[in-house]
């Protein structure tokens, strides 16, 4: 019998016993977006340019008014592309497998702010472009946390896991990594292809396996 079938029978025995159930995470599906620096800000809208809050994020940040269009290196693009605030010291692009086919990329599956040795790109504004020579990434998938969920679930940061997946697509992420700190609320960060993959939506609770 597979793992799969059996962790579900074992989840269906425990509900009809009344038993605890497994600490369920709640999961974030990011499309494609950017993080961009001052200097770069200021060349794609102009000087003196400032980032709009659309949206509040965990840990201080946002999603911004602002859009951009991404350029690969066979000037295949893709417009609208938010870019998520505040400004950074370094700028990155964060894509999916298929939108770096799409623009004929191959980044590397890299934690956020890794981007050495990573996919160019360039980025267009309404004002101007900038070329990276690196910064193009797919984000490796994660999990936030705040101490006391760390605490609950018994990991620490930077520590990879498992996570369960239950439902028609149901499967198992493995090297899943840990994140941990005080301004995180509890999610799990997945990109678009993975959630598609499984047929995950934004807020559906997923199992940590360990």
């Amino acid at each position: 019998m597979e793992k799969q079938l059996v962790d579900v029978i074992i989840r269906m025995v425990k509900e009809a016993l009344g038993e605890p159930q497994t600490l369920g995470i709640p999961v974030g599906v990011s499309a494609r977006h950017l993080h961009v620096t001052q200097e770069h800000l200021e060349i794609l809208f102009g000087e003196g340019s400032t980032l709009t809050p659309k949206k509040e994020l965990m840990g201080g940040q946002y999603a911004a008014e602002q859009y951009v269009t991404i350029v690969g290196t066979k000037l295949r693009a893709i417009e609208n592309v938010r870019i998520l605030g505040p400004v950074r010291s370094q700028t990155q692009v964060e894509v999916s497998k298929t939108d770096a086919i799409r623009l004929g990329l191959n980044p590397p599956v890299r934690e956020s702010g890794d981007i050495k040795g990573s996919a160019p790109i360039t980025i267009v504004g309404p004002k101007g472009a900038v070329f990276l020579t690196e910064g193009c990434i797919i984000a490796k998938r994660h999990i936030h946390m705040a101490p006391e969920d760390a605490q609950k679930f018994g990991v620490q940061d930077g520590e990879h896991v498992s996570v369960g997946i239950i439902g028609e697509r149901a499967g198992r992420w493995e090297q899943v990594q840990i994140r941990v700190h005080p301004t995180f609320t509890l999610e799990m960060h997945i990109d678009t292809d993975e959630g598609n993959a499984m047929g995950i939506q934004c807020g559906q609770m997923v199992e940590l396996i360990r």
